[in-house]
């Protein structure tokens, strides 16, 4: 017999509520028992960035996170970035007037470290943009798109 915990996570604004495994991984909670599939699974190793939501606003790897260390405390995924009106956060329509995406896979991770890295103050140039993104890979080179599109985010955020 699998033993499971109740877990009620507040995750964009609203509460769900899941039973798992101790060990599940936040990743796996909202993909597998919350169907918030936006967030991406790349390596599950840590090294890709693909599962970058921010908890309690600051950017973590779902695949290194247990659900249950994250119960009580903020979620937000790609999904709930977008406005209630239906608008597109900025970095979301910046990414798209730059085609900073190619295949789409690593997008999610990308903008969510993206919106991080402009609320922390680190878009003040291409170089320290290159540096706050490089824990996201993108397999199909986008970068130099990705970058152009946190930079005019940063611009429209001041």
């Amino acid at each position: 017999m699998t033993r499971t915990v109740h877990l009620s996570l507040d995750i964009n604004a609203r509460r769900y509520e899941c039973d798992v495994e101790p060990r599940t991984m936040l990743l796996d909670a909202l993909r597998e028992h919350l169907g918030l599939t936006g967030t991406k699974k790349g390596c599950d190793q840590g090294q890709c960035g693909a599962c970058t939501v921010h908890v309690d606003g600051k950017r973590v790897l779902a695949c290194l996170t247990l659900a249950a260390q994250v119960e009580g405390r903020s979620i937000t995924t790609i999904e709930g970035l977008v406005a209630e009106s239906g608008d597109l956060h900025p970095v979301q329509a910046a990414f798209l007037e730059h085609d900073a995406f190619q295949c789409g896979y690593c997008t999610p991770g990308q903008i969510m470290s993206a919106v991080a890295c402009i609320r922390e103050g680190r878009a003040g140039s291409d170089e320290e943009i290159r540096e706050y993104m490089a824990g996201n890979l993108c397999r199909c080179g986008a970068y130099n798109h990705i970058v152009a599109a946190v930079r005019e985010a940063a611009e429209v955020a001041l």
